[in-house]
């Protein structure tokens, strides 16, 4: 402040020694004192009109700034509401700069946060969108124009994790199931002849459709060519048993019995 008042003290005395200097060049000159004051006058307007622009213009940056002012503190109400946020309480003690500085700091920080929010809601949308294709499973419910608050976004992840390991263990189920399937038809000599057993045996492991109906008509199948198996298996014992008896009774010789038995 003491700076600023010798500064300004200096100007008004550059100013009284132009006028001082003027008065001596008209004097000399010999220009009429009516003159003099016509000139004077003239000079004091210049100089008037020179500081009233300059305080206008100091005026209008004042305004510009108590203007963003009130735009970042509308902007910041809006966002906190958005986030789930306690209104921001601003300092009003402070200048004018300072105020107008820590409110757009806080803008700034709290537009990231809400684009990191959004991000990541997309994020986990794209995942739960894959997750929901492969398990066919309705899609988390959260509003996708809003943003979400952080604990949306944690009860989310906690969705897509359960999501993924039910994921991961019907893998393991339908691998598992696919082999089985794959031996037993082989061994009944039986081609997959169904749509649906045609995607198992032939889709790739990766895209097969791991729905709960899916994976209970796999186990279906399973279960089917298992008891398949174990009838023909009780047949061929019967069999067996009724070759063994005819053997039997009409005395076949071990080493021809032997012979047969490889088949």
């Amino acid at each position: 402040a003491a700076r600023s008042e010798v500064l300004a003290a200096e100007a008004v005395s550059c100013l009284n020694r132009a006028m001082a200097t003027l008065r001596d060049i008209w004097e000399e000159i010999g220009i009429p004192e009516e003159l003099r004051l016509e000139r004077t006058e003239v000079v004091k307007k210049h100089i008037k009109s020179l500081l009233d622009m300059m305080v206008a213009e100091e005026e209008s940056l004042k305004e510009r700034l108590l203007k963003n002012i009130a735009l970042c503190r509308k902007e910041l109400d809006t966002l906190c509401r958005e986030l789930q946020l306690d209104p921001f309480e601003v300092e009003e003690e402070g200048t004018i700069l300072q105020m107008e500085k820590n409110l757009r700091t806080r803008l700034e920080t709290l537009l990231k946060h809400k684009k990191d929010r959004k991000q990541e809601l997309e994020t986990l949308q794209e995942e739960d969108r894959d997750l929901c294709d492969i398990l066919c499973t309705p899609m988390f419910q959260i509003d996708s124009n809003s943003v979400p608050s952080l604990e949306d976004l944690d009860r989310y992840r906690r969705h897509l994790a359960s999501l993924t390991a039910e994921k991961e263990k019907r893998h393991k189920e339908f691998v598992s199931a696919k082999r089985q399937i794959i031996l037993l038809m082989e061994e009944l000599d039986h081609d997959p002849d169904t749509s649906f057993e045609l995607d198992v045996v032939y889709e790739c492991e990766e895209t097969f459709c791991l729905s709960a109906d899916n994976i209970t008509a796999l186990q279906t199948l399973l279960q089917q060519l298992q008891a398949r198996r174990a009838l023909n298996e009780a047949v061929c014992a019967e069999l067996r048993a009724r070759i063994a008896a005819l053997w039997d009774r009409l005395q076949v010789p071990a080493e021809d019995r032997d012979a047969f038995a490889v088949h």
